[in-house]
């Protein structure tokens, strides 16, 4: 394997170590006191101010012109799949922990394919492999948010006992059992909320394939609908402040690095190995955040976060499986198709090409027939 056989390999790790980046920073930023609302739109912001200019740049000579509908859906898009989606999801994370936002991002696949199933954009058939593969991934995933609410289990002692990223105050280092519930089923309400945006956003790109433009026409309208949610949440002006701490590199990471590099990333990697290939990967992401979770915020692993992150990512594979042995059976009877097409055309071809013969020499038999009474005379 070359160095260009490689690369796909190392920009998957790569694409890890970034989101595990985010839920480090971004949790550290919330036990720093920043009001999740704030830095929500900050990141939105950020982000349109880097990708806004690059579609203009880049798309501007191919870009076809967008109607009021189209306009329409992307905004509501936005406000379901970005706005609702991250607010709720940046609630949890402050509730729980970066390990459990971590191990919840691999139900992300199981829950796109059940949302496709509710809306029969995907066939599930009980008694194939491939079927009972798809449903015990559905059965591991709702098992493993389950464990992770009600099963805190034995804690495992932090890494680094003096944090790298101190907090002046953990609002959410030391959640309560109610509290942790709640979190962690709001994680699952943000995935689910998320998966349906994914579902969405398939069906927008087949009307309107540009993926650049449509990104950030989605992160402006976000990024206004933030503003407002964040008016309405916190009145506080001074909560609005960005110091040179924590919380400006949080801004920054999520915004341009996250939302910017790991967006090309992917696009990139997508196109190389396929969409399966990026979310097999997802499990390394969730081992590196337990480790930089307990070094870096000094936070405290508990069995129950482990297990049923274990479930969650048997419940990834299983799906992917059970995807992977469907596309093999597809493929395998389009090749039947094709073959037996070939071999009936081939045939087709021979036997014609045996009449086009025959025709030949009947066309020789009545040129030489007609020469023969000529020359006999």
């Amino acid at each position: 394997m070359g160095v260009d056989g490689k690369m796909p390999y190392v920009i998957a790790v790569i694409i890890q170590v970034i989101y595990t980046g985010m839920f480090i920073v971004s949790k550290a930023a919330f036990n720093q006191g920043m009001n999740t609302y704030v830095f929500i739109f900050y990141r939105q912001a950020a982000a349109s101010l880097l990708l806004l200019p690059l579609a203009i740049l880049l798309e501007r000579k191919n870009a076809r012109s967008l109607s009021f509908w189209l306009l329409l859906k992307l905004f509501l898009f936005a406000l379901i799949g970005t706005t609702f989606s991250l607010n709720v999801y940046n609630v949890s994370l402050k509730f729980t922990s970066a390990t459990v936002g971590s191990a919840t991002s691999n139900s992300m696949p199981v829950v796109t394919f059940f949302i496709a199933i509710l809306l029969r954009m995907e066939v599930v058939k009980p008694r194939s492999p491939s079927g009972i593969a798809k449903l015990t991934g559905v059965a591991f995933c709702l098992a493993g948010v389950v464990l992770i609410a009600f099963y805190i289990g034995p804690s495992l002692n932090p890494v680094n006992h003096h944090r790298a990223l101190a907090a002046a105050h953990a609002d959410g280092g030391d959640a309560t059992r109610g509290t942790w519930i709640k979190g962690t089923f709001l994680m699952l309400l943000a995935n689910v909320t998320w998966s349906l945006w994914i579902v969405l956003q398939a069906a927008l790109l087949k009307e309107y394939p540009n993926k650049l433009l449509v990104t950030a026409t989605q992160c402006v309208f976000s990024a206004v609908q933030c503003f407002v949610v964040t008016l309405v949440a916190e009145r506080d002006f001074s909560r609005w402040q960005l110091r040179f701490d924590i919380t400006l590199l949080a801004v920054l990471y999520t915004g341009f690095v996250v939302t910017g590099v790991s967006y090309y990333l992917q696009a990139w990697c997508a196109d190389m190995k396929g969409p399966v290939f990026l979310a097999v990967w997802n499990p390394l992401g969730f081992v590196f955040t337990i480790f930089c979770s307990s070094f870096f915020l000094g936070e405290i692993v508990h069995l129950g976060s482990i297990l049923g992150g274990l479930l969650l990512v048997g419940g990834l594979y299983s799906v992917l499986w059970g995807k992977s042995r469907e596309h093999r059976i597809a493929l395998c009877g389009e090749m039947n198709v094709i073959d037996g097409a070939e071999e009936e055309r081939s045939a087709k071809e021979e036997k014609d090409e045996r009449s086009d013969q025959e025709k030949g020499v009947m066309k020789q038999y009545d040129k030489v027939a007609a020469i023969l009474p000529a020359e006999q005379a």
